[in-house]
């Protein structure tokens, strides 16, 4: 019983340490990558979708990528969403190729960048958090019940601590290596 709230536990922070990974894509640095734009969506004959489903998205060059729309009547759409989008991107467009240039980043921006990244790991340090408290909760729900004992009540605790720790320790890591990713000039 234990041993699977334990489970669960490394399980939901884990999805919350991806969910970070996930966010720090977004936050550009002064490279290209095609999941800088993962966020961007399309009007695609009255559906909002998803850039990556209405085109291909590659990187060109260290600073440049390259979308190249399924359909060629797309691409005014595709360069409006991607004007829209709040990357502070500008598409140039090439025929039935759009190509984004990477700004390069100024001190401001990679300041706000670096901003923006510690908040998102301190919303995923709450989530860890949360977590903890969830499962806490539920361990002392079996001590009500008397189906463990305090002794195992308290190793259960330590124990999700520790995970709460490692889990914690691996955010913070992702936070030095994007903020060195953006310091990076």
């Amino acid at each position: 019983m234990l041993e699977e709230f334990k489970q669960d536990a490394e399980e939901r922070m884990q999805k919350a340490v991806d969910a970070l990974a996930g966010a720090f894509n977004k936050i550009r640095t002064g490279r290209a990558h095609p999941s800088i734009l993962e966020g961007v969506r399309v009007d695609y004959y009255g559906s909002v979708t998803p850039l990556s489903q209405v085109a291909n998205v590659s990187v060109e060059d260290a600073r440049m990528l390259s979308v190249t729309p399924w359909e060629k009547q797309m691409v005014p759409d595709i360069e409006k969403a991607i004007m829209k989008s709040d990357l502070g991107l500008n598409p140039v467009t090439a025929g039935a190729v759009i190509r984004v240039p990477m700004p390069a980043l100024t001190e401001e921006t990679r300041k706000g960048y670096i901003k923006q990244a510690r908040k998102e790991v301190e919303t995923s340090r709450i989530s860890a958090r949360n977590i903890r408290r969830d499962v806490l909760a539920d361990i002392k729900e079996l001590l009500k019940a008397k189906e463990i004992s305090e002794d195992q009540e308290r190793k259960a605790q330590d124990d999700i601590q520790k995970i709460t720790d490692k889990y914690i320790a691996k955010m913070d890591e992702a936070l030095k290596v994007k903020e060195a990713d953006l310091l990076e000039i």
